[in-house]
């Protein structure tokens, strides 16, 4: 028991420390160890015709709305989605510049903003690993203080103890989430620049 003890608090206090470690100091919430680029601008994935003259009137198009959709979609295979873009700006004969402007605002839009989404849910979890990480050295500390109690009380011992299992337990299991998580906006930045480049290429 006294092993067991001493191994829930040692990983229970580097969890604590891993937890409060930020790799920019900007932004201390920022989990990955890729840095973090809030926004993507327009300029570094796109060196086509300007957008100013099309900006949100993609979402009123019904078909380049859902072909958008699909095309921003992660399940979508890159190489389907260049496929798509293809035979799409190939059916479109006239009108092709102004779809192709079309087509890579609603992607700009809407690809930006899965990456929003998935670098705040990244510095959401981070907040929840550090109040979990609190609790873990405070049980730590107190599991510290029982085992060293005369009288001992070995039933709530075992229950702190259990308790510090599951605690790491979760903690483990999203830091592993975490950092599978955080290959997620550079693959959104990939895909975006991709696909920017197959419409462009279309234009040409």
């Amino acid at each position: 028991m006294r092993f067991r003890i001493v191994a829930i608090a040692t990983v229970a206090l580097a969890a604590s420390t891993a937890a409060s470690q930020a790799a920019d100091p900007r932004y201390p919430d920022w989990p990955c160890t890729q840095a973090k680029v809030p926004e993507v601008s327009l300029a570094a994935v796109w060196a086509g015709p300007p957008l100013d003259d099309v900006q949100d009137k993609w979402k009123d198009n019904a078909k380049i709305g859902a072909l958008v959709s699909k095309l921003a979609a992660r399940k979508t295979p890159l190489d389907d989605a260049e496929k798509s873009v293809k035979e799409f700006l190939a059916s479109s004969a006239s009108d092709k510049t102004t779809n192709a402007k079309l087509l890579f605002a609603g992607l700009f839009d809407t690809l930006n903003a899965q990456r929003s989404s998935v670098m705040n849910g990244l510095e959401r979890v981070t907040r929840k690993q550090r109040e979990a990480a609190d609790r873990i050295r405070d049980d730590t500390i107190e599991l510290q203080r029982l085992q060293d109690a005369a009288p001992r009380d070995d039933a709530k011992i075992d229950a702190l103890s259990n308790q510090l299992i599951w605690e790491t337990r979760i903690f483990e299991d999203r830091r592993k989430v975490v950092r599978f998580v955080c290959e997620v906006p550079t693959a959104i930045d990939q895909r975006l620049f991709a696909l920017g480049r197959v419409i462009q290429q279309e234009l040409e």
